[in-house]
């Protein structure tokens, strides 16, 4: 039931970002015919906007658009007539997806095991190396370190390559740009919380049986730090997917994130309006697992009232 409720607040959560990214976006002064109006002719305009249901009330775009969203039809992309917006999510998402689940592995593993042993070796020298990664990670927003990638590692190193997505090694460098932010996050996070937990009493029960530091930390210790972390998937899927607008754009890779961003300019609102639902649409299903992954990880955790039960 509770579980039934969660799908519920999905759909409603679902509906007002749709109706509220159509709202914004008809907003906007103009049309996306704007810059052709010149090169067209009054007659070829009109026809153009009957096309695109443009010509429709506003209310009547909305029920196509909620129509069209409900089959699950993202509808045409105004600049590319050869290919709906579907498409183009279709056949950006392998290379998004690739950069997404990378960056955001990287940025839990490292993270763990930065953060773990920077409490472990707390005030020497681990610790200080995860502070400055930390530091540098904060920072350092992803359009500014990709740049400084190309220059070095790519350029002036040799490396990796530059630019483009010919190969794994191509996803490299992006991979890096879109993973140290939330590796730093993740990093302090999981250091804070697993000087409190070596500090438990539990733990210097375990030390006193002479139960090993690694059997500790790996099978007490870093369970009950990790369950904290776990609320920081869903910002950190969120920091990666917007990090990507700009990453992929940089490195011309072919992703949903390029796409999206050469359709601003463009002023495809179709290819907007349905990048923006898709990606809210996979937000919300990863905020969903990240709850359900609770109750997973600590029975004791109601899935109803997030409480945990002793």
């Amino acid at each position: 039931m509770v579980f039934i409720k969660k799908i519920l607040s999905l759909v409603v959560t679902m509906w007002l970002i749709v109706t509220i990214t159509f709202i914004i976006m008809h907003s906007i002064p103009g049309d996306p015919f704007s810059n052709d109006s010149k090169a067209l002719s009054a007659d070829q305009l009109q026809n153009m906007k009957a096309k695109f249901h443009l010509d429709e009330p506003l209310i009547v775009q909305y029920f196509i658009y909620l129509k069209n969203i409900a089959t699950f039809n993202l509808g045409p992309s105004i600049q590319s007539e050869s290919r709906d917006v579907n498409t183009i999510i279709g056949e950006g998402l392998g290379a998004s997806a690739l950069l997404g689940v990378q960056s955001i592995v990287v940025a839990l593993l490292g993270g763990i095991i930065l953060g773990t042993l920077a409490a472990i070796y707390k005030q020497r020298i681990p610790d200080f190396i995860s502070l400055f990664i930390a530091i540098i990670g904060i920072s350092v927003p992803s359009f500014i370190l990709a740049p400084l990638l190309i220059k070095y590692l790519g350029v002036e190193w040799h490396l990796l390559p530059i630019a483009n997505f010919d190969s794994w090694l191509h996803s490299v460098n992006p991979t890096i740009a879109l993973a140290v932010g939330p590796l730093a996050i993740i990093t302090r996070y999981v250091r804070s919380n697993m000087i409190e937990v070596l500090n438990s009493n539990y733990i210097r029960t375990a030390k006193a049986k002479g139960l090993p530091m690694s059997y500790i930390i790996t099978q007490h210790a870093l369970r009950n730090t990790l369950l904290p972390v776990i609320t920081f998937l869903g910002p950190l899927f969120a920091a990666v997917v917007t990090g990507t607008f700009v990453v992929e754009k940089v490195f011309s890779i072919p992703g949903i994130g390029k796409y999206f961003v050469e359709s601003i300019f463009n002023r495809d609102y179709p290819v907007i309006m349905g990048t923006t639902i898709f990606y809210s649409f996979v937000l919300l299903i990863t905020l969903l697992l990240v709850d359900v992954s609770y109750r997973l990880i600590d029975p004791r955790i109601s899935l109803k009232s997030g409480e945990r039960f002793e």
